[in-house]
């Protein structure tokens, strides 16, 4: 048979071929007018260069398969040269595997100190602590889709409820846009009168947090994965957004508020997180929630509040990580 042919029965090219004929692994018969002639076993040879290529061995290293084939042995690994390269590959592969594994640990080492340094919670000694990576987004994670569950809110009037925030105090969402209100928040411990404008209050599923790992299959939830580049959005284009016509802006969720003080901490966020652990707005608004790792968490939205009323949502919203500029274009699109 012609080349070709010897290539498409093989499933390789025929410069594939014509390099293994290089290398000495294939010697074809040449007929009269110098053409080759590839016949069954070279087909079979071909094959067997390309199973132990799939395998991992370079096509240089397969002659004593090749050679076990040759002296008619019904398998390429019946004889004992191959056995002893199935072995050599084996121990470089442990070789390199063990470089690999001394490269992971030092770079395991190296990101538990960063992500801790402005962290208040301590590394443990306790076996591998789970390293997710919170702040880049896997590229496959599914998209969100508009269910309907935010239609309601646009010209809501805020409830009149009282959550906890990073700051010591407790924030009054009815209250966020009083006219007669300081632009300041409220003393420790008591309820925050705010100046009148916009709001915006951006509510998140939860914040992952060095040493603990995220619910399991969080990633195949649509729009949970990408509370922290989300929030190291609204950090980034924070003086933006208020040059914008934001008057402040809040994260929320409902972790307690100890929990988010550290990843405001760590994330060095120049705004305040507000906790609701009992999902008061969720009731009081019917705000959209989802189950994962046997809690109730909100789904990501955010709501615009001025006068207090709820003038914009977003939902739903993706990706995460570009949500701020998201919520900066309207902003700008729409002056007050």
């Amino acid at each position: 048979m012609r080349i070709g042919e010897l290539a498409r029965r093989a499933g390789v090219t025929t410069k594939a071929v014509r390099y293994y004929e290089s290398l000495g692994l294939l010697t074809p018969e040449r007929l009269a007018n110098s053409y080759r002639d590839y016949d069954e076993h070279d087909v079979r040879l071909v094959r067997e260069i390309r199973a132990l290529a799939r395998l991992g061995l370079p096509v240089e290293r397969t002659r004593p398969f090749l050679d076990c084939l040759a002296v008619g042995h019904e398998h390429a690994d019946d004889c004992p040269a191959s056995l002893a390269e199935y072995r050599a590959a084996i121990d470089e592969l442990s070789r390199r595997i063990a470089g690999l594994t001394a490269r992971r640990a030092a770079l395991i080492t190296h990101l538990r100190q960063a992500a801790h340094r402005n962290s208040r919670v301590p590394e443990t000694d306790e076996g591998e602590v789970p390293m997710t990576d919170f702040v880049n987004l896997p590229a496959d994670l599914p998209v969100p889709e508009d269910d309907g569950a935010a239609a309601h809110l646009p010209g809501t009037p805020a409830p009149p409820l009282e959550l906890h925030s990073t700051g010591d105090t407790t924030v009054r969402l009815d209250a966020l846009d009083a006219p007669d209100a300081p632009d300041a928040l409220g003393a420790p411990d008591g309820p925050a009168a705010l100046g009148s404008g916009r709001t915006v209050i951006y509510i998140y599923p939860l914040t992952g947090r060095p040493g603990t790992d995220l619910p399991e299959g969080w990633d195949a939830i649509p729009g949970a994965r990408g509370c922290t580049p989300e929030a190291c959005g609204f950090r980034d284009h924070y003086q933006e957004l208020l040059a914008a016509g934001a008057v402040r802006v809040f994260g929320l969720s409902s972790q307690e508020t100890d929990y988010q003080r550290e990843v405001v901490e760590r994330l060095r966020l120049p705004f305040e997180m507000l906790s609701d652990p009992t999902r008061s707005l969720a009731r009081a608004l019917g705000l959209p929630t989802f189950e994962a790792g046997g809690a109730t968490l909100y789904k990501r939205l955010t709501l615009i509040i001025r006068d207090g009323v709820i003038e914009h949502v977003f939902y739903p919203i993706f990706p995460p990580s570009e949500h701020a500029e998201q919520v900066l274009t309207w902003l700008r699109e729409n002056p007050l």
